[in-house]
């Protein structure tokens, strides 16, 4: 994601539950199954309030952990 460094994004948390977050189509998503929380990107900055945060359907959740690449415990039942 344009403006969001490896190194920065690997020390940012979900505000909510802790939770490391992963860059997808100008947010970023919490990799929490239970929460299921996304944060905005605005001008290549994370918003992360949980006040601008939203929750996402189990369905959108699963599809973007699946194409990030990231094992939740929700996939990893699954396989």
């Amino acid at each position: 994601m344009a403006g969001i460094g490896k190194a920065l994004l690997a020390k940012l948390r979900c505000p909510a539950s802790g939770a490391p977050l992963v860059a997808h189509e100008g947010f970023l998503y919490a990799v929490d199954p239970e929460g299921r929380r996304r944060y905005p990107v605005r001008d290549g900055i994370p918003v992360l309030l949980i006040e601008a945060s939203e929750r996402v359907e189990p369905s959108e959740f699963e599809r973007v952990m699946a194409e990030v690449g990231e094992r939740t415990p929700t996939l990893e039942g699954r396989h």
